[in-house]
């Protein structure tokens, strides 16, 4: 009976919010269940601009942030166990803004990610998703346009 509980309790957690312990070495569907992931969101405007970001989750508002320049916000978490973890976050600058999808169940997000951290980066032309393995950002949302 002991170890029936002992198994079931990490089942029954949902999206938490806590410190990092490092990363895992296998990208399976299981341990991204038990991986914590670290979600930034910087502030790389030009003239000194201070960038406005509020992120939330279903179970998390992670309140309202002003960043200047060469500064982040950033969170760890954990998914929720039985899938649908989904954080978003608006950001705005001047008369300018945007609210997306910072992190979502999706393996092609996970591979930029590099199956821990996340980067989305705030430029004058708009938001970049920094993509790890590929050493490079990508383009992901024009601050006048949208979503690309």
């Amino acid at each position: 009976m002991l170890v029936q509980a002992i198994t079931i309790i990490p089942l029954i957690a949902s999206s938490s919010l806590e410190p990092d312990q490092g990363h895992l070495d296998d990208n399976s569907r299981l341990s991204l269940w038990y991986k914590k992931w670290h979600v930034h969101t910087v502030n790389d405007l030009s003239n000194n601009k201070t960038l406005l970001v509020h992120c939330k989750s279903r179970d998390n508002d992670l309140g309202i942030h002003n960043l200047i320049v060469g500064t982040e916000f950033n969170w760890k978490f954990r998914p929720r166990i039985f899938g649908g973890t989904l954080f978003w976050c608006y950001m705005a600058y001047d008369n300018l803004h945007a609210a997306f999808q910072v992190f979502w169940e999706d393996p092609s997000l996970y591979a930029k990610c590099n199956y821990g951290d996340c980067y989305w980066i705030a430029r004058d032309d708009g938001i970049y998703l920094k993509n790890i393995p590929g050493e490079r950002d990508e383009y992901y949302y024009d601050w006048e346009l949208g979503r690309l």
